[in-house]
């Protein structure tokens, strides 16, 4: 038990490195379409989420799955809408 736990703690710690370093490094111009692509894999999280709270009794892995299905859905929902903003930055304004 301990061994898988120092060892997932292992990958955890790594995969955040790994992951803060990939996101420092995007320049300002690649930033709307790997925000539209983690939208795009939140989407499956919220599919992933409905699945695990499906069930018909309530225990944990429910009450977790309904959670998981509401931070995902305001993760969604949200970078859409930086998204959206984002894109409006680059249209022209129509002066008259």
């Amino acid at each position: 038990m301990t061994e898988a736990l120092i060892a997932a703690l292992f990958v955890f710690v790594l995969a955040s490195f790994t992951g803060f370093e990939v996101i420092n490094k995007v320049p300002p111009t690649l930033h709307t379409p790997l925000m539209s692509g983690s939208n795009a894999i939140s989407g499956i999280a919220v599919l992933g989420a409905i699945v695990a709270s499906g069930a018909k009794d309530w225990n944990l892995s429910v009450i977790l799955g309904l959670i998981a299905v509401v931070l995902a859905t305001i993760n969604v929902v949200g970078g859409f809408l930086v998204t959206d903003r984002m894109l409006q930055m680059f249209k022209k304004k129509v002066s008259g």
